[in-house]
């Protein structure tokens, strides 16, 4: 039988539990860095655009807009009935504000650089003009205009991101960076923050001023901190999850046997890389060395034998997938590996180093098991190829992440980049010497000459996108690995589950079977 929303005392039924990874490093939209947070953050906010089941682009708080003809005037058309989670009116100034705040130096964005098509952004970015000069205005309370320094068709997708989050000014005003917290954080999306406990769980219930609140039919999400991915498994067995984070390569096999309608296997705009810290020995001033690393790395051997097939191998940087870009790779990918790693130790030895000159290195990566598989398997290539020593450190996923941005103690650090739009320029963009996410530190002018003519010349775009990515062949600032699939474990219960490229899965587009059990206890 069904209840009444908010009701029925077997209310675990309309409760969605979530395994999500890493603990989130805030939940500020403007700051936030990590693809758990996003997930979190895109049941808590809703942009001018967002992704539909399908991967489309679909109206989120604007119910529509139009650009003219030469492509540098967007105006959206925000919803009448939009309101923040306290029943405030979300006005066109929310969203001026937010992406003001995001270009702000103090406010610490690692994505202002996706805002660099809208005008003036780039210059803000340098420090030459005020947020205020930013091309993003309120003609009235419900009309929004964008104006772009040149055509940019990877726009509507940025719209979809949380640097463009709009903001509850009364919020920031009252409480400044502490705002993102239970109790205070006020968002304009379907669900409302209820709880959020270090190392335990995120709490969401659903937000009764959400613009299409009688469409949304979960009551409540919660979302699990799930950094290893054996134990998270073990909490999908026995019912306590409803989708999991991702699934264990281990046992890909016998899930594959068991859960088979469970299972969701499927392409996904993400690599797994090596990031090389450029700006201290050994690798400043040494692309040799750089390329000999890479090239020692068996890039099969690892997808097929320690991630179980749940992946495709990485050479080029952008992902197979990507709407209207052909995929690139260096030319040595297409050697036989007897001469990939014959060319890997000529290199090595007109790098500097050999017996006479060992290399030892440091790869830093967080907690999780499959990272630590993933570095033990490449620190005994680099060995058995190369005579290099490896040291693992395995740190916990702030410090980790502070570290990488600090610079100062990073040799090798494992990360990953998941495409934030589908476009090549997701990928391109984050290697700019300027870009929050750059934590290698490489700084290339001719790169950077690339990326910009690719924003300037729009008929340009895809070949100067090629040729930048072409240059991060030739100077290795990061080690590709893998590309990712997507892969989750979804209960039967969860209905409305879309598999898509970009693996965004909004809370309100889901639906919880009517006769679902509740929770093991309850």
């Amino acid at each position: 039988m069904l209840f009444a929303l908010g009701v029925c005392p077997g209310a675990a039924a309309q409760s969605l539990r979530v395994g999500n990874g890493p603990e989130v490093e805030t939940l500020d939209p403007q700051r936030a860095r990590s693809v758990s947070a996003f997930n979190i953050l895109r049941d808590l906010y809703e942009a001018l655009i967002r992704v539909g089941a399908d991967g489309e682009l679909i109206p989120g708080a604007a119910e529509g807009w139009e650009v003219s003809g030469d492509g540098l005037i967007y105006r959206f058309h925000l919803r009448a009935d939009a309101r923040w989670s306290n029943g405030d009116a979300v006005t066109a100034d929310d969203f001026v504000a937010g992406m003001r705040r995001t270009l702000l130096p103090a406010t610490g964005s690692s994505f202002a650089q996706m805002l660099t098509p809208i005008r003036g952004a780039a210059a803000i970015i340098r420090g030459e003009l005020q947020p205020e000069a930013l091309g993003v205005r309120a003609l009235s309370p419900l009309e929004l205009e964008i104006q772009l320094d040149a055509p940019a068709p990877q726009l509507l997708g940025v719209l979809t991101q949380a640097a463009t989050y709009p903001i509850h000014r009364p919020s920031l005003q009252r409480y400044g960076a502490d705002f993102a917290r239970a109790g205070r954080l006020i968002g304009n999306g379907a669900y409302a923050l209820d709880a959020w406990v270090m190392q335990s769980h995120v709490s969401l219930r659903r937000n009764p001023y959400y613009w299409d609140a009688k469409d949304v039919g979960i009551d409540a999400v919660t979302y699990y901190p799930t950094e290893d991915i054996n134990s998270e498994y073990k909490r999908y067995r026995a019912g306590e999850l409803d989708v999991t984070y991702e699934v264990p390569p281990v046992q890909i096999a016998q899930i594959r046997r068991e859960r088979a309608a469970e299972l969701h296997v499927a392409p996904y705009l993400g690599v797994y890389y090596y990031g090389l810290n450029l700006t201290r020995a050994p690798f400043s001033g040494n692309p040799k060395l750089r390329q000999a690393l890479s090239m020692a790395i068996d890039r099969k051997l690892i997808v097929d034998k320690v991630l179980n097939g749940l992946a495709l191998p990485a050479y080029g940087w952008v992902p197979p997938g990507v709407t209207g870009y052909p995929p690139q790779q260096p030319v040595w990918a297409q050697l036989s590996r007897e001469q990939q790693l014959a060319e890997a130790r000529r290199l090595f030895a007109e790098s500097g180093y050999g017996p006479r000159h060992p290399l030892e290195l440091e790869i830093r990566f967080n907690t999780h098991e499959s990272h630590q598989r993933v570095a033990t398997v490449i620190a005994a290539m680099w060995k058995q190829t190369l005579g290099v020593t490896t040291r693992l450190v395995n740190e916990e996923f702030k410090v980790f992440i502070n570290h990488r941005k600090q610079r100062r103690l990073t040799q090798v650090f494992r990360s990953v980049w998941i495409a934030d739009y589908n476009d090549p320029s997701s990928f391109t963009d984050i290697l700019y010497s300027s870009h929050g996410q750059n934590d290698t530190g490489w700084s290339s002018p001719a790169y950077d000459a690339r990326i910009d003519a690719a924003r300037e010349q729009p008929v340009l775009r895809t070949p100067m996108l090629q040729a930048a990515e072409r240059l991060i062949f030739d100077e290795v600032p990061v080690i590709p690995i893998y590309f990712y699939v997507s892969k989750h474990l979804v209960q039967s219960r969860v209905i409305g589950w879309r598999d898509n490229v970009l693996d965004y899965h909004y809370t309100r587009d889901l639906r919880l079977e009517a006769h679902a059990p509740t929770e093991p206890g309850s």
